[in-house]
């Protein structure tokens, strides 16, 4: 059964960390899998099938804290340029976590959304996506948004070519694109924008993953690939978080000052 949000709050107290000062939505680049792997002298398929039960105990933490949105970066426009046969093999995986997962996300009240474009994905597992989400709609819990076939630029190009046609339709005036506007034609539209973006296995990049949604985000890296990404680890970086002052442009407030 979900927790209530009197059960999150005093989970995510017992553990540390304070409710009041939890990032309401938290962005990941699960990076690292096929690394990890190969230093375990397995095949990179091997650190892949261990990330997805990262992401199965992340995903029950961030429940148990009773988080708005996680948002995962699952496989990216990029992605497609791997050998053909890993790819097979992520979209194999894919599939049967969105088959496996199903009836935890209707028992845990997760509401399930994807971004990104549905080109190149089989039909077979646009349609396990698509169940996912029709059945999740009405949920009010954690909202799981997974990332897959998903660049930062091509969603902005395809933002721009929805509000072009609104333009050449008649429809929205040219001197009336506000950044609203954007965000209302993003594959995001409606969510909140991460207030924590989260980087496993020590890259220091962005990697083409939420361009424009993250440009107040706190960014936190860690050495950690993947597979060893713990929920002890996410509540470093969640008091990391904590003890950041953020500013969004402005000035921090003077003590004292009246």
């Amino acid at each position: 059964m979900p927790f209530t949000a009197a059960e999150a709050a005093a989970y995510t107290r017992s553990v540390g960390l304070d409710p009041e000062r939890l990032p309401r939505h938290i962005a990941i680049i699960m990076d690292g899998n096929g690394r990890w792997a190969v230093e375990r002298g397995e095949p990179r398929a091997f650190g892949h099938v261990r990330g997805t039960q990262v992401v199965r105990d992340i995903v029950d933490e961030a429940c148990r804290l009773g988080l708005g949105q996680l948002t995962l970066y699952c496989f990216s426009v990029e992605n497609w340029k791997r050998p053909p046969a890993e790819v097979e093999v992520l979209m194999g995986i894919l599939k049967q976590y969105l088959l496996s997962e199903r009836e935890r996300i209707v028992r845990e009240n997760i509401r399930f959304t994807i971004i990104g474009r549905r080109d190149g994905i089989a039909a077979e597992v646009q349609a396990e996506m698509d169940t996912n989400i029709a059945i999740s709609q009405a949920n009010t819990g954690l909202t799981l948004c997974l990332a897959i076939n998903y660049g930062g630029r091509t969603e902005l190009v395809d933002a721009v070519r929805a509000i072009a046609r609104r333009v050449r339709d008649g429809t929205l005036n040219p001197d009336a694109i506000e950044e609203t506007t954007i965000e209302d034609s993003l594959y995001t539209a409606g969510m909140p924008a991460p207030d924590l973006l989260v980087r496993t296995a020590g890259e220091m990049r962005i990697s083409n993953f939420l361009l424009w949604q993250i440009s107040y985000a706190e960014l936190w890296v860690t050495p950690t690939c993947w597979p060893d990404f713990t929920a002890a680890t996410l509540h470093d970086a969640l008091r990391d978080f904590a003890d950041r002052e953020r500013r969004f442009g402005g000035l921090a407030p003077v003590k004292g000052a009246v």
